[in-house]
């Protein structure tokens, strides 16, 4: 609880600070006029082409992070960016001397923006943003064309700036009330998320939304020129920093950002469980097998042996890097299943086996609120479900469980009977592989049995050293020649 009393702190402070600097500044003789049209051309114009440039970059890596979150970041601020470029440059009194598009714009700026930012608070499973999943790869392109397209025709036509009702007397607190709902929306729910998983991303994002949310009030409510209505531009410039700063630490921090691309570019499965190893993830995976000492690499390996049966299988690349990130977080429902009962040496009773059972659902609840993609997600909630509809927690059956779920059981099932448990000590390779031969169109896809089968057989080298390697395993038993 004193952490979660440490982050609500902080952020009151980075919130009323510089509303209070604001309040000080425009009620004091320090705000002075400070008309330089030259200034602001300049300042907004550079920091804004350097801030799109940043995010459209982030937009064009989203897709290979596999996070819808990053892709809405990314159209958010590369909105911000886009539409501040067009308040630079409109500027009265210097490329263009029409009085009433420099503000709306930056109205504008701030509400596409905040329209984005709610997008990231939704869950990865609301059917709005399912659609937008399935279009990840098009969204960067397609809403920057459509912004060059409107910021065109609004430079060829300024007049048209009226109709968009966004500076008037009534319309500016509409908008602006919507742009305050959104951001405390944005806030509340990527603070919840953040208790929960202390993703940095989501501890970025409660800021950065903080800081434009602090910034509209400026806008509106400032006389123009002025020292205190200065203030919102860098607050806005501050949000942008920050929510990059929350995306390298997450997803890029392998050391270099430019190292961290290239990972992110590499055809091998194995480069690709590394390039999914982010902190935050790592300390997911840790505080789960933290729980159960049994387990100590379990995830690493179940996401390993998934991949290897992938390929076998002739899975997509796409469908492939599903099966490394949600076989690394397969179990962090874990975390809420008291250690009593986890780590339980005696047969369960069927309540303390419910518990258990619910942690699909525990970790999907969690992982669909940090952005994770749907086949990601299915990994999470069906890696227990079985062929012949027997299993948990939603019994399908078949070809209803989505095949990367059907990957990651036959991968998750042979590593826990290779590896020691609470209540039994490690199986032989050729113990594991009777079980699973056995479950073969009862607990297992069939097909997905015959190439675990095939795989076996051809990369003995693979199993046997990764058997040799991994902890709390029966190192004398091992892959028979």
């Amino acid at each position: 609880m004193g952490k979660h009393k440490r982050v609500f702190i902080t952020l009151g402070v980075l919130m009323i600070l510089p509303l209070l600097c604001y309040l000080f500044i425009a009620m004091t003789p320090l705000d002075k006029r400070i008309h330089t049209p030259q200034g602001h051309f300049y300042i907004v114009s550079v920091v804004s082409l350097l801030a799109l440039a940043v995010a459209a970059a982030i937009g064009v890596v989203a897709p290979r992070i596999r996070n819808i979150k990053v892709s809405f970041l990314s159209l958010s601020y590369v909105s911000l960016a886009a539409m501040f470029i067009l308040h630079g440059i409109s500027t009265p009194g210097l490329l263009m001397h029409h009085t009433g598009i420099s503000g709306s714009v930056a109205q504008l700026s701030v509400l596409l923006s905040a329209l984005w930012l709610w997008l990231c608070s939704i869950s990865a499973d609301h059917k709005v943003v399912r659609w937008l999943s399935i279009k990840q790869m098009w969204l960067l392109p397609v809403w920057s064309t459509l912004l060059l397209a409107f910021g065109t025709y609004l430079w060829l036509n300024p007049d048209f700036v009226y109709h968009l009702h966004l500076k008037g007397g009534v319309s500016k607190w509409i908008t602006t009330a919507a742009i305050l709902l959104m951001n405390a929306w944005t806030i509340y729910r990527n603070l919840q998320t953040y208790l929960v998983s202390k993703f940095p991303l989501q501890l970025a994002i409660v800021y950065s939304t903080g800081w434009m949310f602090i910034a509209q009030i400026i806008m509106v409510t400032g006389e123009a020129w002025m020292a205190s209505w200065w203030l919102y531009h860098f607050l806005l410039l501050a949000s942008v920093i920050i929510m990059v700063s929350g995306i390298i630490r997450e997803h890029l921090s392998t050391g270099s950002i430019t190292a961290s691309i290239k990972l992110l570019f590499r055809a091998n499965p194995e480069d690709w469980i590394n390039t999914y190893i982010s902190p935050s993830v790592r300390e997911l995976v840790m505080a789960t097998e933290a729980k159960d000492s049994y387990t100590a690499g379990h995830n690493y390996r179940v996401a390993l042996y998934a991949l290897k049966l992938g390929e076998e299988l002739g899975l997509s690349s796409a469908q492939l890097r599903a099966i490394a990130q949600g076989g690394l977080v397969h179990d962090i429902g874990k975390l809420y299943i008291p250690d009593g009962i986890l780590n339980k040496p005696e047969k369960l009773t069927d309540e303390e086996r419910t518990i258990i059972e619910s942690h699909p659902v525990s970790g999907y609840d969690v992982c669909k609120r940090l952005g994770f993609m749907l086949e990601e997600l299915a990994v999470i909630r069906w890696h227990h479900e079985k062929w012949n509809g027997s299993g948990y927690p939603d019994q399908l059956s078949g070809e209803e469980i989505p095949l990367v779920a059907r990957i990651t059981a036959v991968a998750d099932v042979y590593d826990a009977l290779t590896s020691s448990r609470s209540y039994r000590k490690a199986m032989t390779h050729d113990e594991a592989m009777v079980i699973l031969l056995k479950e073969s169109g009862r607990h297992f896809d069939p097909r997905c049995i015959h190439a675990w089968e095939r795989l076996v057989a051809v990369q003995k080298e693979f199993f046997q050293e990764t058997l040799q390697n991994s902890p709390h395993l029966k190192l004398e038993d091992k892959v028979a020649n």
